[in-house]
């Protein structure tokens, strides 16, 4: 688990690029303000993407280009997620960063093959986030 301040993000947008060097799914799990879109906000600017950021809570998914792919499930869920057919979204190129993922979306992704990985955001401190990257 990495202690970071928002000045650190970029270690840690390094680590998951090095861990899935052709893109994949990052999944972003925490509490309400926990960070996620800070995270977003941060791994764009790690990609160089100079377009600004925002949670796609109400529009469920934001793209940037074609390297990053922003999804937010908290006020849909999986389950529509899955009957909007956004699934296959997950098989272009990039990054796919997905807030409140949960279980379900975990096993679809297992059953189908998708390389991903879980990254775990806590408040650990007033100015500090704790990240915990989980493999598949």
């Amino acid at each position: 688990m990495m202690k970071l301040t928002l000045d650190e993000l970029p270690q840690m947008c390094e680590r998951i690029v090095a861990e899935l060097p052709q893109g994949g799914v990052v999944i972003l799990q925490g509490d309400l303000a926990s960070g996620k879109t800070t995270f977003t906000q941060a791994f764009a600017a790690f990609l160089g993407i100079k377009e600004g950021v925002t949670s796609p809570t109400f529009s469920l998914q934001q793209h940037y280009g074609d390297k990053l792919f922003h999804y937010d499930l908290y006020n849909y869920g999986f389950e529509k997620f899955l009957s909007l057919g956004m699934l296959e979204e997950l098989e272009r190129p990039g990054y796919h960063l997905i807030e409140w993922g949960d279980e379900m979306l975990i096993e679809w992704l297992k059953r189908i093959g998708i390389e991903f990985r879980i990254l775990k955001i806590t408040k650990c401190d007033t100015n500090l986030r704790c990240y915990e990257v989980q493999c598949a």
